[in-house]
């Protein structure tokens, strides 16, 4: 009988695990989208298989919950931005209804069961970021310092003005926020410019890199994460602030790189109520999202909870689409790269509408957290169309406002965690937690003991830094931790710089540019390049590339030409060696010219480019000097390609009569047999005499005036860094990779079809003046370029619709978008015949 006892209730615990697994389908959608508790909002999930999903915190506790952060002892804090789209109007936008609440799980159960509204009466809070005995906060269209000075009870009671120019914009959808502080011990923020450090009770602040939307990660090395709407994942290849370092050189990568170019999304629902929902391609048949229109909150996960193949990968939110991307971060070389592991089906999905996902989180416990603002109108009043407006008001989608949930999402079997009170350790203690498995220890730990440390702790960090059988993530927070407490050294960086590591030797690279300047460090900078110029990793590469500016110039050259010889085919490698030649330009010039035997067309590239950057520089001796050198080398590749380059900045109105000479140089009194006669009359434009005035003379640029002018000159670099590879800096095309542009009917007609190719790609064979292309005399597959934005698009083929002899009207930015929009849904390559047949029915709807 007991046997059949047991029997029976093992049967029972089977059926009811059944039931519990066959629950974590999500219920259908229904034809309206009424408004539903936690627990019915649970029921409508799907995650990735072995998840589970947990609430964490729903309203009241928490009220339109746009962004969290875990402060070091595990506590959530929360922007609740109350004022946000509260009816189709936006009337209390301009409101002091804001807040900033703490929530803290007292009892460990993994349920936010406190609440502590830090502060209140904010108009639209953006950014919180714990500091000190307070945060740093973003609310009423300023930066403010806050704290709680007082009592201890984490009620606000000071609040100092930082910035008022930050996030000074009144739309919530375009100004600063994230403010997320690095590994380098800056703050930085996505849709901004500036930057912010605490040193020597201080706040500094700087410039940097424009970064993103909505939302900002980085990962173990510090480097940056972002996006934008429109697309999901987007990133910095190098450190903050090194490849800008050059004035005189605009790169065209390795900030903002496009991870991937995939911007599919797979929702479980119908997504109706989208901006252009009505525009084809938009949504499927099923009246689904096809791709991201309202990315943001980027997180990259860096914890040990999840499976090891979840360790660096980044979360995606598709408020708009009602789901949470995964991607899958791989890096090759010095650049990193996304895809989908599970093209199909998201990592979280929901066939609830109100289901929000803003921004994301990885917790103390090594969670995924995912904020929710749980509303029907996610969509600013700024760009509600009489589409939207309409979807929304047909499922009263525009009422109750101020809800939210904050969702928790970890392996199945896994039980919440307390975390460890950091606040409570010492600065000697807190050693210890650089060199944590999970990210969120290690970071605290660098913050806390930057901001409360001493001269005993640092002791213990240099042992750290320079010994090396240090583990490689202790290490590199041990040598930031030190930068940032204002202890670092070069004789530990030296020490340091004998690890075999290559990652931690492009580090301490980073760090030892401040220490140049004393001849001892310099020289044993010089013997390093020396020895690793020809370096196989690209990581370290790319930062002596960087770095190289503290050195002498004869180190320089020879370190940066060995660095070109190796990897000068990347673009990123250009850019980086341009960026350490300030002043330089010239000099590194006249140094390949001497030095380069035979062409490429990578050397073409950077030849113009330094060209342009000399012009940029106006110094006009350098500029009589260039003047020279191409007429020295007239009968040579290398003198036709600065005379290229300065016949490119010449066509850019801005550029008109830039230099200014006391006599009329000695290079325009003669004919220059050798060199292009349009080319030379088209150089003249740049510089200016008395008696002479370039404004008298013709462009020389065919039909174009004015901003086509700009975009035409711009368009080159961009044209060297992202085509040139495959259809040559001449456009005649390359042997095995891209068909030729000089006269390609595809290029001169029509700009919609132009534009069309550029952003999705096209497959072979293709036609181009009554010759057939095809593998292998060029690559199968253009791909797409879609992560570049509209105006460097235009840039590029108004360049090539007037260059090399071809003469076609300048696409503009608003053509570029409008063609974006009314593709929007496309994710394979074109073929001819589908581009052709596309254009015709475009042709139809729109002559």
């Amino acid at each position: 009988m007991r046997t059949v006892h047991w029997l029976k209730l093992i049967l029972l615990l089977v059926f009811f695990q059944s039931c519990q697994e066959k629950s974590r389908e999500p219920l259908p959608e229904t034809a309206d989208s009424p408004v539903r508790s936690p627990e019915e909002e649970l029921l409508h999930f799907q995650v990735d298989e072995g998840f589970d999903i947990q609430l964490v915190a729903s309203e009241p506790m928490v009220e339109s919950p746009v962004m969290i952060q875990f402060d070091e002892d595990g506590r959530m804090w929360v922007v609740e931005m109350r004022g946000y789209m509260t009816d189709m109007e936006g009337s209390e936008e301009s409101d002091p209804i804001g807040r900033i609440t703490i929530l803290e799980d007292r009892d460990g159960d993994g349920k936010m069961d406190q609440r502590t509204v830090y502060l209140d009466s904010l108009v639209m809070p953006r950014t919180v970021t714990p500091f000190g005995r307070g945060a740093l906060v973003v609310a009423n269209q300023s930066l403010w310092l806050t704290e709680d000075s007082k009592n201890g009870d984490w009620i606000a009671d000071s609040m100092i003005l930082l910035d008022s120019t930050y996030a000074a914009s009144a739309n919530p959808e375009h100004t600063d926020n994230g403010m997320l502080r690095n590994l380098d011990n800056w703050y930085y923020s996505a849709k901004s410019r500036l930057r912010y450090r605490y040193e020597k009770a201080e706040w500094i602040r700087d410039t940097t890199e424009f970064r993103g939307q909505w939302g900002i990660s980085q990962d173990d090395q510090g480097r940056l994460l972002y996006n934008y709407n429109w697309s999901q994942l987007h990133g910095d290849l190098v450190p903050p602030n090194s490849l800008t370092r050059n004035p005189n050189h605009q790169p065209s990568t390795g900030i903002d790189h496009g991870l991937t170019i995939d911007r599919k999304v797979y929702p479980i629902r119908k997504t109706l109520a989208v901006n252009r929902g009505y525009i084809p391609g938009v949504l499927d048949s099923l009246g689904r999202l096809l791709e991201f229109t309202s990315a943001g909150g980027p997180v990259m996960y860096r914890s040990r909870l999840f499976p090891e193949e979840y360790y660096g990968n980044v979360f995606v939110m598709e408020s708009a689409g009602n789901l949470v991307k995964r991607n899958v971060v791989t890096q090759e070389g010095a650049t990193l790269k996304a895809h989908d592991p599970n093209p199909g089906r998201e990592f979280m999905a929901s066939t609830d509408e109100r289901f929000r996902p803003v921004y994301g989180a990885v917790g103390p416990d090594g969670a995924l957290y995912i904020v929710d603002m749980y509303q029907g109108i996610i969509q600013h009043e700024t760009y509600m169309t009489p589409y939207l407006t309409e979807q929304t008001l047909e499922r009263n989608l525009e009422a109750p406002a101020q809800m939210g949930r904050i969702w928790r999402i970890a392996p199945k079997g896994s039980k919440p965690q307390k975390a460890e009170k950091l606040s409570q350790k010492s600065p000697e203690d807190l050693i210890i937690f650089l060199g944590n498995p999970d990210a969120y220890y290690r970071d605290q730990a660098q913050r806390l003991i930057v901001e409360k440390g001493g001269q005993s702790v640092a002791k213990r960090l240099e042992e750290i830094a320079m010994d090396p059988n240090s583990g490689i993530l202790v290490k590199t927070h041990a040598l930031y931790t030190l930068e940032g407490m204002g202890y670092l050294s070069a004789g530990v960086l030296l020490t340091a710089l004998e690890t075999p590591n290559k990652q931690i030797q492009a580090h301490v690279l980073r760090l030892l540019e401040p220490f140049a300047s004393d001849p001892k460090v310099r020289q044993m900078l010089a013997d390093f390049y020396q020895k690793n110029s020809g370096t196989d990793s690209e990581i370290l590469a790319l930062q002596m590339a960087l770095s190289s500016y503290t050195l002498v110039e004869e180190d320089q050259f020879s370190g940066l030409t060995s660095i070109f010889n190796k990897y000068g085919n990347q673009a990123l490698f250009k850019d980086a060696i341009m960026s350490g030649l300030e002043n330089r330009e010239y000099d590194f010039l006249e140094y390949l010219v001497r030095n380069w035997g035979e062409s490429n067309p990578d050397r073409e590239i950077f030849i113009e480019t330094l060209t342009a950057s000399i012009i940029k520089n106006q110094e006009p001796q350098e500029i009589l000097k260039l003047l020279a050198l191409i007429d020295e080398n007239k009968q040579d590749w290398k003198g036709e390609i600065a005379l290229a380059g300065l016949s490119i900045q010449a066509a850019d109105s801005e550029n008109l009569g830039k230099v200014k000479f006391a006599n009329k140089p000695d290079f325009f009194k003669k004919e220059i047999a050798g060199l292009d006669s349009f080319q030379l009359t088209r150089v003249q434009r740049l510089f200016s005499w008395p008696g002479y005035s370039p404004e008298s003379m013709a462009s020389g640029s065919h039909n174009l005036e004015g901003n086509a002018l700009e975009l035409f000159a711009s368009g080159r670099q961009k044209f060297l860094a992202s085509c040139a590879g495959c259809h040559g800096s001449n456009g005649k095309g390359v042997d095995h990779m891209g068909p030729p542009l000089v006269g390609s009917e595809w290029v001169l007609g029509d700009e919609r079809q132009l534009a069309l190719i550029l952003l999705h790609g096209i497959e072979g064979p293709i036609t181009v003046r009554e010759k057939v292309y095809d593998e292998p005399e060029i690559l199968p597959v253009m791909p797409s370029h879609s992560t570049m934005d509209d105006g460097n698009i235009a840039a590029i083929l108004t360049y090539i619709r007037n260059e090399w002899g071809n003469q076609a009207d300048p696409i503009t930015r608003q053509t570029v978008g409008g063609v974006r929009h009314s593709s929007q849904g496309r994710v394979y390559p074109w073929s001819v015949t589908e581009l052709v047949e596309h254009m015709k029915t475009l042709n139809e709807t729109n002559p």
